[in-house]
Order: structure tokens, then C-alpha cells, then sequence
């Protein structure tokens, strides 16, 4: 059999079937064998929790070095398509005009300073002094722009190379990130090389990489927690095994809830990456919802799998309560820190609200604990006036899109658009055009949008604790939005949950192949189609890559990549 299924339903690889990408899968010597006569209750429980591709992953030379290799390789690709003529185009883009310049103001005064009207020609003249004394009201947090400073730190921020050098940086570590944990998550450094890869190629990462927006950074911390959230679900379960194993082998039964496993670093810096995401936007709350859920679903798998018969209860008690307990303050933490600019200086906007509109204390409270309660009440009621404007948000606006089309890239997002006559700017057509527009290939945003249905189906059907955390991943970055459709949303935010399509692709991928190549007679087919596949996603990729870049193109060509009327 070329497949086997494991006591929590997911799909395993029998490891002497050979390795389908050709690879040495030799099991280490302190890797379970499920071919010995009489494994150890330590094997067994490891193979219950583990699929045997997953325990073989790094158990050679080869192996280990492709592991870090091959997610370096494509994560170069990336960044020569991120970093290369990055500082193009030359002017603010977009909602630039607010981040990159409330970013210069941080850096250069420690908060965000108002600007008169029109102030960007100014700016892209190279003018970045003509901001005001005053603070600006802004309705995000300020760590994103402090991310963004940090390239406006180590080079000119004159240069738009420098203002947009973080995304790009971040995007690249995103890539890697994404390769490294399919990889580990599948057991195949192939499937993960192929979601880094989509990942490197993809119109809406390229262009958020050379974009000075705040997403990417909200996408850069998103990702992070779920690859320490899958850290951490492997080190629970070696942990569950090594302590069940243990007791069983002394001769008494497991309790009814299951072992405690004590607290794991894993997850609580994965908590503290879900409040920073919070301080780059609110949306983070979602991931933050759904990866506390999916986290406790996989620790329930795990007690399931082993024999614990109180598993559902025992999650409940044992690691949803004690994970809610800490998880929940350090993400607050984490959220916190991300306004520690505006805490520290006074002039940030709304800091010292409190002093015209003091608040009632008992007289026996010490004065320094009411100077941090004062506090405290400015910074709820700016987050107070911050939900009111979100909430209120429904200007019209000619790129906003609804949700639901958002998968489907139906109404991407102009960022720039320049038209040229001939012998203007470099122009050797008629007409000329430079754009850059946050469109998806349309190719890998199709077939990922199809992935996700099925993995949807995965998770109900076979219980697959993959398909579950791809999912999860892109639940938390779209569904919200479908539930507020008169507020102006735009097809741009799938960036939060644009490494989940990517996967989910790669993942559907790595499944046809696990099917269909241990079969002789179609081994050559799924090889071809999937390889043949490969090289039209890159091909198109190849064709849209100019107008994501601002490229200087004739205007026909332009035109004939807008496929539908909805892309104009």
C-alpha cells in the first residue's frame, strides 16, 4: 500500500515504498522503525503521532542540507525579484503617502507628525521636512512604521529603495518561512520548495515586497506564529509520546485526561508574534482567534492518537485552559509593546488627553499608580475614537472590492499608473505605460482558490491536520471581511493570508503526487502535468512581472494583460 492512515486520520507515506522525489528517506538510528518485529511503546507512539515521512525528513546528510538549502534557493529568487530597481518608482505610491511619511516622523521625532495639505509633491521633490509640530491622528498602530523606518534608519530616506527596503526584507524571510515550514509539516523539502516558490513569484507578494504599505508586516508576523505553532506541535507530541511511553512501560495506565506536558517556549512566542501582529493592524485579532483554536484541535489529535480516553476533556483542562491563561496576556503584551513610542513621548497624538479630561480616583490610591491609570484612559480612548473610524469607514473609493471576490482576484488594486507620449521618458512606442498593480497571477490565485476548497473537504473527511492549518490560515485573513461589506475593503489584504494560498497550492500538489506517482503506469503522467503546470505559473508570472514593477511598456502591452474589465 502506498498509503497508510494513522490512529488521528492523517495521511502517512509507508517509508518502504522508497522516497517519490528520489531522496534518502534511510530512517536515522533514533527514528521509530515501523518495520521491527516489536517496536517500543516509544516507536509506537510515534509513528500514531507521526507520519513516517515526517520522522525520516532529516535523517540524512542530504536531506538536512536540502532542508535549508532548497528554501534559501527560492527565497533568493524572491529577493532578486523584490530588490532589484526597488526604488522604482521614484515618488510615494499609493498609501504610502501615509506610512512612509508617519515612519520618517518617528524616526526622526519618536511620533507621528500631521503634514500640511498636498504635501507629497513636496516629499518626491525631496522635501521630507515640511511636516508640522502637531501629532497626527492616525487609526493603526505604530509598529509597521516603525518596521518601515528601520530602512529609512540604515540608508537615505531619501531613496524610496530604503523606504520600502523592510517589506521587501520581510518578504523574502516569508518566502524562506513558508518552504521551510511545508517542509516540515509534509515531510517533502519538494512541496516545500514549491510553496516558497509560488510565494517568490506571485504578483500580490511582489508587489507588496516593493510597496512601503503596512500588510506585509502584518502577513511577516502572521506567519511567523504558525511556523512556531507547528514547532510547537512537534515538540508537544515527542514530549506526549516520551511521558506516555514512559508511564505505560512501568506498568500503570494512562490517567483519564492524559498527562500534563508542562509549558512550551514554542508557544508562548508565538503568542507574543500574534499581539505584534496586532500592533501592525487589528485584523491580527482574527489570526489570533483562529490559530488558539487550531492549536487545541491539534492538541486534541495528539491525546487522541495515543490512547487517552478523556481526550476531549483532557484538552480542555490540561491545554486549553493553560494555554488561554498565558497565551491571551502575552499576546497583550506583545500588543503593548508595539505602542511603547507612543508611551514614551507626550506629544505622541492623544497621550495627554487625560490632562483636560482628568478621571475620578480614591484619595488613598498612591499618585504614581493614578499617573499610569491617566494613561491608561488616553489610551483607551484613542483606541475608542480608532474603533469608530474603522467601523465608519464606507467612502467610496474606485478600487474597493468586496470580499468574496477577493480569491479570485476580481479587483486588484492600482497602485500607480503613469501614461507616456512617444519620446517622453523613455518611451520608443506611440503610447506608453508604467503600472504597478497588486494582481495576483491569476493562474496560482485560480487553482489555489480550488485548492482551498478541497483542503476544506480534507478536514472534514480525513481529518488532516495540514489542510486544517492551511485553512485556518486563510479563514482568519478573508471570512471576517465577508461580514462587513458596506465598509471599504480592498482585494490588497489577501497579502495577511497570501502564504496559506500558497501552500494550500503546494499541498494539493504534494497530495496527486503522493496518490498517484507510487503508481508505475501514471508515475510519468503526474510527473509531467505537475512539471508542466510548474512552467506556465512561471511563464505568466514572466508576462505580468512588468506591471508589477513599474516597468516602462508600450501601452498595447499593457492593455492586453488586463484579462478582465474589473482589472482596470
Amino acid at each position: 500500500m502506498g498509503e497508510t492512515t494513522n490512529p488521528d486520520n492523517s495521511v502517512t507515506v509507508d517509508p518502504n515504498q522508497g522516497n517519490a522525489e528520489g531522496l534518502d528517506t534511510t530512517l536515522a538510528v533514533d527514528v521509530p522503525n515501523p518495520s521491527s518485529p516489536e517496536p517500543s511503546t516509544y516507536d509506537r507512539l510515534m509513528l500514531a503521532l507521526f507520519s513516517a515521512r515526517q520522522l525520516a525528513l532529516d535523517a540524512t546528510r542530504s536531506s538536512r542540507m536540502w532542508g535549508w538549502l532548497g528554501p534559501l534557493l527560492v527565497a533568493v529568487v524572491g529577493g532578486l525579484l523584490r530588490f532589484i530597481r526597488l526604488g522604482t518608482p521614484n515618488t510615494l505610491v499609493f498609501d504610502e503617502t501615509y506610512y512612509v511619511k508617519g515612519a520618517y516622523t518617528l524616526l526622526r521625532n519618536g511620533y507621528e507628525n500631521d503634514w500640511p495639505d498636498e504635501p507629497n509633491d513636496a516629499w518626491n521633490a525631496g522635501d521630507l521636512d515640511v511636516y508640522l509640530s502637531k501629532a497626527d491622528y492616525v487609526v493603526h498602530p505604530p509598529l509597521g512604521k516603525w518596521m518601515i523606518a528601520f530602512g529609512m534608519w540604515i540608508g537615505d530616506p531619501h531613496n524610496p529603495f530604503f523606504w520600502r527596503f523592510s517589506t521587501a526584507l520581510v518578504s523574502v524571510i516569508a518566502i524562506f518561512l513558508t518552504a521551510w515550514v511545508i517542509r516540515k509539516m509534509t515531510g517533502s523539502t519538494l512541496a516545500g520548495v514549491a510553496a516558497g516558490g509560488l510565494f517568490a513569484i506571485d504578483g500580490v507578494a511582489i508587489v507588496h515586497a516593493r510597496t512601503g504599505l503596512l500588510d506585509s508586516f502584518l502577513m511577516f508576523w502572521v506567519l511567523i506564529a504558525f511556523v512556531l505553532l507547528v514547532q510547537d506541535r512537534f515538540w508537544r507530541r515527542k514530549r506526549l509520546a516520551r511521558i506516555v511511553a514512559a508511564r505505560l512501560d512501568s506498568g500503570l495506565a494512562l490517567s483519564h485526561w492524559g498527562p500534563k506536558l508542562g509549558w512550551s517556549w514554542w508557544r508562548f512566542a508565538a503568542a507574543l508574534a500574534l499581539g505584534l501582529s496586532c500592533g501592525i493592524k487589528w485584523s491580527g485579532l482574527y489570526f489570533v482567534a483562529a490559530f488558539c483554536v487550531m492549536a487545541v484541535l491539534w492538541d486534541a489529535g495528539a491525546r487522541k492518537a495515543v490512547g487517552v480516553q478523556g481526550w476531549l476533556v483532557g484538552t480542555f483542562w490540561r491545554e486549553a485552559v493553560p494555554s488561554a491563561l498565558i497565551m491571551l496576556p502575552t499576546a497583550l503584551v506583545g500588543y503593548l509593546a508595539a505602542w511603547s513610542s507612543w508611551f514614551l513621548n507626550t506629544n505622541s497624538y492623544g497621550r495627554l488627553w487625560h490632562e483636560k479630561n482628568p478621571g475620578a480616583y480614591w484619595e488613598w490610591l498612591p499618585t504614581f499608580l493614578t499617573d499610569k491609570l491617566e494613561v491608561l484612559r488616553s489610551f483607551l480612548h484613542y483606541h475608542q475614537s480608532m474603533m469608530t473610524f474603522h467601523t465608519g469607514l464606507s467612502s467610496e473609493h474606485s478600487y474597493e472590492a468586496p470580499a468574496w471576490g477577493w480569491l479570485f482576484q476580481l479587483r486588484p488594486t492600482s497602485f500607480f499608473w503613469d501614461k507616456f507620449a512617444s519620446g517622453e521618458g523613455g518611451c520608443e512606442s506611440s503610447q506608453c505605460a508604467s503600472a504597478v498593480t497588486s494582481l495576483g497571477n491569476p493562474l496560482i490565485w485560480w487553482l489555489a482558490t480550488l485548492a482551498f476548497v478541497y483542503l476544506f473537504y480534507r478536514v472534514f473527511r480525513h481529518a488532516d491536520w495540514i489542510a486544517g492549518g492551511i485553512v485556518m490560515g486563510i479563514i482568519a485573513g478573508w471570512v471576517p471581511w465577508l461580514f462587513f461589506p458596506d465598509r471599504t475593503i480592498f482585494t490588497f489584504y489577501v497579502i495577511a493570508f497570501a502564504p496559506f494560498m500558497y501552500m494550500a497550492l503546494a499541498y494539493v500538489g504534494f497530495l496527486a503526487w503522493e496518490k498517484w506517482s507510487v503508481v508505475a503506469s501514471k508515475r510519468q503522467t503526474v510527473t509531467g502535468v505537475l512539471a508542466g503546470l510548474s512552467l506556465v505559473i512561471v511563464a505568466v508570472s514572466v508576462f505580468f512581472y512588468p506591471i508589477w514593477t513599474a516597468m516602462l511598456v508600450p501601452y498595447r502591452f499593457w492593455q492586453i494583460h488586463m484579462w478582465l474589465t474589473s482589472w482596470i
